[in-house]
């Protein structure tokens, strides 16, 4: 009961100290957006499917906070310290993943974007990877609601850039960032399995296609 009881405490802390770190570092950072009016129309309309790899998930989950987005979390011990900052920005978090809980999360998932217009945000990678690789939850996602697929990445001048198996970026304060969307991808209703994995491919290549280009801007090469 006792540990049960200060697991909760250090939740609600690491919850509160996090958004503070990150809502201080990004008032420090110079933000520049780079997108089309395609991609602009979507946004506005908060329907869709923001997608971004994990390694980039610092500075997107904080542009969005507070646009009362539904976030996918790992139901992990790391996961819960996530979801606690999410929460904090003003995301409304589900807990699953591909390898626990993922279906019973998708169809809670889909059942709150159609109740009514909310943005989602999926971390196709996540939660432990392979990185880079686009996992199939997000394509139903899309094919049940009808929402497009909005890739996005980001990167930075100065970044500290982690051995981790997703290669996670952090940007140094008082840095500039550049934030590159991708082309939207729709998924048919009608969509059959094989066309569903084409999808899925062409999201990796796209969303593989942005990072390099956001990285490139600076001189990076993130592999």
């Amino acid at each position: 009961m006792k540990n049960n009881f200060l697991n909760h405490i250090k939740c609600i802390l690491v919850g509160i100290a996090g958004k503070l770190i990150i809502d201080v570092l990004f008032w420090t950072i110079r933000i520049e957006f780079k997108e089309s009016a395609k991609v602009s129309s979507i946004i506005s309309s908060k329907k869709f499917i923001m997608a971004f790899w994990h390694s980039r998930l610092l500075l997107l989950c904080y542009l969005f906070k507070q646009w009362d987005g539904v976030s996918l979390v790992s139901s992990s011990k790391d996961g819960e310290f996530i979801a606690r900052i999410l929460q904090r920005q003003g995301h409304e978090t589900i807990r699953g993943s591909s390898s626990k809980g993922g279906l019973r999360a998708l169809v809670k998932l889909i059942k709150l974007l159609k109740e009514r217009n909310r943005p989602s945000v999926i971390i196709p990678d996540g939660p432990r990877g392979p990185k880079y690789k686009v996992q199939p939850g997000i394509i139903t996602l899309a094919r049940k609601t009808g929402y497009p697929i909005v890739p996005v990445s980001y990167s930075a001048k100065k970044i500290k850039v982690f051995k981790s198996w997703d290669r996670f970026i952090l940007p140094y304060p008082f840095t500039k960032c550049r934030l590159q969307y991708g082309d939207p991808l729709y998924v048919p209703a009608s969509a059959n399995r094989a066309e569903e994995n084409r999808i899925r491919i062409n999201l990796e290549k796209e969303l593989n296609r942005v990072n390099r280009k956001v990285d490139s801007y600076f001189g990076h090469v993130i592999k």
